[in-house]
């Protein structure tokens, strides 16, 4: 049994807008599926050079979807902490399951993992202000403009597609397990394989690479990191452990 699948018995923590919003009279169950992932239609053409939501690889952007959700999940503090980088009991029996299962009957799961990915994706916009050019870095929760704006439509398409969670990003079963362990979790970080950094203001750099929007659809040229790789190096980076969130990131290439 998966974590978001146990029962709850009562509630404390707080939804957040951006999970609830899909409900109200949103919330029934979307029988024929999710939208296309790779559709784009003629109003949707790219300027020339720009990154397209079609050049995207599916499984690529899932990979990045449930990397998000895992450490945030793992993030979590509350009643019963795991790593403590962002305050919130959201993704627990008696805190945030119990309260969203009863709000959003259908969803509630999708709007569990929506709201700790946003206090992770907060947490990352704060530590990034603490960088003297906050806009030259891309981190998990921070991929640019077109491929945060991907992601969260993928988000929405699955939660309305109805599906669990666990069924459509089988990922998160590999490091989303009942009990909690640290020991787990990191040894499930470097996994992705070893990161070199350098400790900055804002976090982790990690050496060696500078990065921009292109190397995640194809267009960067031979020898650029694909999105995929990117974010094995990020989640790699996590390691060693630290008492608070250590922001892995890279410098935009200008």
């Amino acid at each position: 049994m998966g974590i978001l699948e146990r029962e709850g018995a009562r509630g404390g923590a707080v939804p957040t807008k951006a999970a609830a919003a899909d409900d109200g009279a949103g919330d029934a169950v979307v029988s024929d599926g999710a939208l296309p992932l790779l559709a784009v239609t003629a109003s949707e053409a790219p300027e020339p050079g720009k990154p397209t939501r079609a050049a995207l690889d599916a499984a690529h952007v899932d990979f990045a979807l449930t990397a998000q959700i895992i450490v945030a999940w793992a993030g979590e503090g509350g009643e019963e902490p795991r790593l403590g980088w962002w305050r919130t009991d959201l993704v627990s029996e008696f805190g945030g399951q119990d309260l969203f299962r009863r709000l959003l009957p259908h969803t509630w799961a999708w709007a569990v993992l929506q709201a700790v990915r946003e206090a992770a994706r907060r947490k990352d916009t704060e530590l990034r202000a603490k960088d003297h050019d906050p806009d030259q870095i891309l981190s998990l929760f921070s991929l640019g403009f077109e491929l945060d704006e991907r992601l969260e439509e993928r988000l929405q398409e699955l939660k309305r597609a109805g599906t669990h969670p666990e069924q459509a990003l089988p990922g998160l079963r590999e490091a989303m397990q009942d009990t909690w362990s640290r020991d787990a979790f990191f040894k499930w970080v470097q996994s992705h394989g070893p990161a070199e950094t350098v400790a900055m203001p804002a976090g982790r750099r990690i050496k060696g690479t500078t990065l921009n929007e292109a190397c995640f659809n194809g267009t960067a040229g031979d020898g650029a990191p694909s999105l995929d790789a990117v974010i094995r190096q990020l989640l790699a980076a996590l390691a060693p452990p630290s008492d608070a969130y250590p922001l892995p990131h890279f410098r935009r290439d200008t």
